[in-house]
């Protein structure tokens, strides 16, 4: 029951969108209306401002994390502990409460590996961190890190199922960002901003 009960609290947290929350608080648009109409904090950015981003980004991350911290607590095993992961990172993709549309998945996919495993999470964030440095893109960014998740979940975790987790987190990411992908191939997709 306690399985059940941490798999169901992580999606009904992940299905919170921090962005329509953070822009309704703050009197600023619904993030759904404007700019890339994506409910995260890139798009925030482009209309609300660092502040509103920096909000919307933290509440992303932490609705990955805590339910996370909490299945490791509980003393569930890995297998529990990676639904549990799975489940707060779909209720980001397909939130319950806003008609199963939601983001990306980026900020929230960095809360679940925080709280998987912090050196993968680590170096997740670098990796973001050099790629936006290098192309001034964030889309791309994540896509990259996006793609070295596995890779580095198998390097810092070997032989766990948090391999998988990261794969299948990985596809999700690629399928959510298909439109970037066709903008990046194409030339048209934004720049980050200063």
């Amino acid at each position: 029951m306690l399985d059940i009960s941490l798999v169901v609290f992580a999606y009904l947290l992940g299905s919170l969108s921090a962005a329509i929350i953070t822009c309704k608080l703050m009197g600023l648009p619904d993030p759904r209306s404007e700019g890339s109409r994506n409910p995260g904090a890139t798009n925030v950015l482009r209309y609300g401002g660092k502040k509103a981003a920096a909000i919307t980004l933290f509440g992303d991350m932490l609705k990955g994390l805590l339910p996370v911290l909490l299945a490791r607590i509980a003393g569930v095993d890995d297998s529990v502990l990676a639904a549990t992961a799975m489940a707060a990172f779909l209720g980001h993709l397909y939130p319950l409460y806003f008609g199963f549309h939601g983001g990306k998945g980026v900020a929230t996919a960095m809360g679940v590996f925080l709280g998987i495993s912090w050196p993968v999470a680590v170096a997740l964030l670098l990796t973001w961190v050099v790629m936006a440095k290098v192309f001034k893109i964030s889309s791309l960014s994540a896509l990259i890190a996006a793609v070295l998740a596995p890779l580095y979940m198998w390097l810092l975790e070997p032989g766990s199922i948090f391999i998988s987790l990261s794969i299948a987190i990985a596809l999700l990411l690629l399928w959510r960002h298909r439109g970037n992908i066709q903008r990046l191939m194409s030339g048209t997709e934004g720049k980050i901003k200063a």
